[in-house]
């Protein structure tokens, strides 16, 4: 089961993403809500936090995926105090593969990471 910390380290091997705490200024708290973004376009891409005693987060996602996600797996939940449509929320309870929530921040990282301008 990945921890806060793990999650967190691997958002960061992302071209350009940056951690950020917007909404706590206690950064080392567990309650904080740790935000990974792009450093161009400050888009986020990933919510890291502790909820219901469970690391979650919340990650962009494809509208009909996310649907399918949800209707596979019982800890994937349309996400908490995001839109529902684009964004899952994931908890991490050891139900699913880390390979697999690598693969969805990977995912999600690709939605809002600039593209180049032809």
């Amino acid at each position: 089961m990945l921890t806060k910390r793990e999650l967190i380290d691997y958002c960061l091997t992302f071209p350009g993403a940056f951690e950020d705490y917007p909404f706590d200024d206690d950064s080392a708290s567990a309650g904080a809500w740790a935000v990974m973004r792009h450093s161009v376009n400050k888009k986020s891409f990933a919510f890291i936090f502790e909820r219901n005693g469970f690391v979650t987060a919340n990650l962009k996602c494809e509208p009909m995926y996310a649907d399918l996600l949800r209707s596979v797996y019982s800890s994937v939940t349309p996400a908490y105090h995001m839109n529902k449509v684009h964004w899952n929320s994931v908890i991490i309870d050891g139900g699913i593969a880390n390979d697999e929530i690598f693969s969805w921040i990977c995912q999600s990282y690709d939605l809002i990471k600039p593209h180049k301008i032809l």
